[in-house]
C-alpha cells in the first residue's frame, strides 16, 4: 500500500547502493520511485558506472518487476552553456532514459558565476531549451530544470526557467524541479505546482549557518531540527495541487555512511507523515 505522501529516493541519498539495491531499498520503504545518477564517479561517491556497467534496459526491467518507477536520470550539467559536446552530452542522457524507461532527464546549470547580464543569461537559457526541445519531445520524455540557489549559479530561480520555458514553447515536455535546499538559499517566494515534475528534498540541523554558508554536504536527512522549512514549502506546493513524488537527496557525508539507511529514512519519512497529517 502507498504512502500518502509519495516519497522518493535520489541515488546521491544512498551512493554506495548499487541500482539494484536501491530500487529494493526503495521497495522496502513504499517509495514510488528512485532517480539515478551519472556522476557518483565523478563525485568521488563510487567506483561504479553508471547503471552499474549493466544495460540500462536491464535495470529498468528490475525497477518494473518491484514496481519502482525510474522517475529521472541525473544529471547534464552546464546545460545552459550551449555547444556540440553539450548537444552530445544530452542525446546520451536521453538514449539512456528510453533504453531504461526512465521518465525524465535532469538539466543542471551552471554554478561557475559567469559574468553575464540577466538578459545574455536568457538568451543562453532559451538557445539551450529550443535545441533540447525537440529531442526529447522525439524521445517522449520530460526534462526537469533545477535551478540552483548558490549565489554562483547562473539560473537561481524557477521564474527565470518558467520564462524560458514558455519563450521556446517547451510547456508540454520541461518541467522545474522544486529543491527545498535550493528554494530556501535562493530565498525564493513563488511555488509553480502545475510545472512542478518532482521536489528534491533534504534537511539541515546546522543553525549558525547563513544562507550563503550553506553546501551540498550539509544536505542530511529531514527531522525536528530542520532549518530550512521543508514542512512549509511541502505544505504549500500540496495545497496547491502538487501531487508528484517528493524524493530525498542527501548529499551529507554523515548520511552515507550510515550503516542502517532503511531505519534512519523511515524515520524521517514517519516524521513528515506525522507533522503534516
Amino acid at each position: 500500500m502507498r504512502m500518502s505522501i509519495q516519497f522518493a529516493l535520489n541515488h546521491i541519498t544512498a551512493p554506495h547502493l548499487t541500482c539494484r539495491r536501491l530500487i529494493d531499498l526503495a521497495a522496502e520503504l513504499g517509495c514510488v520511485g528512485v532517480e539515478l545518477r551519472n556522476d557518483l564517479i565523478e563525485k568521488k561517491l563510487s567506483h561504479r558506472p553508471f547503471f552499474d556497467g549493466e544495460d540500462p534496459a536491464a535495470i529498468g526491467a528490475y525497477a518494473r518487476e518491484r514496481d519502482v518507477r525510474l522517475l529521472g536520470l541525473s544529471e547534464v550539467y552546464g546545460f545552459n552553456a550551449w555547444s556540440p559536446e553539450m548537444a552530445d552530452k544530452v542525446r546520451s542522457l536521453i538514449a539512456r532514459a528510453e533504453r531504461s524507461g526512465a521518465e525524465s532527464i535532469s538539466l543542471i546549470p551552471r554554478n561557475d558565476a559567469p559574468a553575464y547580464s540577466s538578459n545574455e543569461r536568457a538568451v543562453h537559457l532559451r538557445t539551450s531549451l529550443a535545441a533540447i526541445l525537440p529531442m526529447v519531445a522525439e524521445a517522449g520524455i520530460r526534462a526537469l530544470i533545477e535551478p540552483l540557489g548558490f549565489i554562483t549559479s547562473s539560473l537561481r530561480y524557477k521564474r527565470e526557467a518558467l520564462e524560458a520555458i514558455e519563450a521556446v514553447g517547451g510547456e508540454k515536455y520541461f518541467r522545474l524541479v522544486h529543491d527545498t535546499f535550493h528554494h530556501h538559499l535562493a530565498a525564493e517566494r513563488e511555488f509553480f505546482p502545475e510545472y512542478t515534475g518532482i521536489v528534491h528534498v533534504s534537511g539541515m540541523s546546522e543553525q549558525q549557518l547563513t544562507a550563503e554558508e550553506m553546501r551540498d554536504e550539509h544536505r542530511k536527512l529531514i527531522d525536528e531540527e530542520d532549518q530550512l522549512a521543508n514542512l512549509a514549502q511541502m505544505q504549500n506546493l500540496m495545497a496547491q495541487g502538487y501531487a508528484g513524488a517528493f524524493s530525498y537527496e542527501a548529499f551529507s557525508p554523515a548520511v552515507h555512511a550510515s550503516a542502517d539507511p532503511a531505519r534512519e529514512l523511515s524515520h524521517s519519512f514517519a516524521y513528515l507523515l506525522s507533522a503534516l497529517r
